[in-house]
């Protein structure tokens, strides 16, 4: 097997870098080569270009969890980015670059297809209302997504999917076994208030969000900002095309997050969250597949 070592750099808001997580000692991964993130070449890209990728040394890291997180990956070089905030353990980095990026989402525009009837509805204050985005769910099977009392399947692991879902691991450290897709089709397309706290999420594992297309707004707003009991400012991310958001623990125990509408934000953007689910907490599904 031949060894590529790579490692993850953190910097601070002033770009100052460092090797080491903000949160995590280092952990050592192995993988057969980096051709994994090259893009295929598309019927319509006639000159695809390829990125050399450093190879740098190898480190080794331990992170928490109450899963078993077995990991096989090694860390691609990324400039990964802290974002200041009381018990706000998230970083983000750059995965791919314009031209990478833009051609993942045009295949994703081509392969992709959305729930609808429904699975494209949530339960709000008991009524049930349509989505106000397209999503759908890929992942291994037999398991499932609960959220706002509806219950989603994963569909099977496309090509695309797979080597997105590699290229993820490899930069992040973390293996997942879920992914849930949202697709804005504009600025009027959103995502509510919400934690990613449910059950069937293996607890204390982050959850990475590759974001792809046009850029928004991430807003995270602290637990007790929102109940009244003191003012926490919030948090804005801008979520660039190409860019990986990783949200680790204690985050989702603290902070609400959002995609507000956004008005000039007129492009298509899709989202892909990957995850570690529990199987042994995933409900069937009761919900007509679509």
């Amino acid at each position: 097997m031949d060894r590529y070592l790579v490692k993850r750099k953190f910097g601070d808001s002033n770009g100052n870098q460092s090797d080491k997580s903000p949160q995590t000692k280092r952990q050592k991964y192995e993988f057969s080569n980096l051709n994994n993130f090259q893009v295929e070449k598309s019927e319509t890209d006639d000159n695809p270009q390829t990125e050399n990728r450093k190879q740098e040394s190898h480190y080794s890291t331990s992170k928490k969890s109450t899963v078993d997180s077995k990991q096989t990956k090694r860390y691609i070089k990324a400039d990964w980015k802290k974002v200041p905030g009381e018990n706000l353990n998230v970083t983000h980095a750059m995965l791919f670059d314009n031209s990478k990026a833009s051609e993942l989402l045009c295949r994703c525009e081509q392969e992709l297809t959305f729930f609808n009837g429904g699975l494209a509805q949530v339960q709000i204050f008991g009524k049930w209302i349509p989505i106000p985005r397209k999503h759908v769910a890929h992942g291994d099977p037999g398991l499932t997504y609960t959220f706002s009392n509806n219950t989603i399947p994963a569909r099977p692991w496309t090509p695309l999917l797979t080597e997105i879902r590699q290229c993820v691991s490899q930069a992040s450290g973390y293996d997942f076994n879920f992914v849930l897709i949202n697709r804005y089709d504009g600025g009027s397309d959103y995502m509510g208030e919400h934690k990613d706290d449910e059950k069937d999420l293996c607890q204390g594992y982050p959850i990475a969000s590759l974001s792809l297309g046009q850029a928004r707004d991430f807003v995270f707003k602290h637990q007790d900002q929102k109940r009244g009991t003191r003012k926490v400012p919030p948090v804005t991310v801008q979520l660039k095309h190409g860019m990986l958001l990783m949200m680790e623990h204690p985050t989702n125990s603290f902070w609400y997050h959002s995609l507000p509408k956004r008005a000039a934000a007129r492009g298509v953007r899709i989202n892909m969250t990957f995850r570690k689910m529990d199987p042994s907490k995933c409900k069937p599904v009761t919900t007509s597949s679509s």
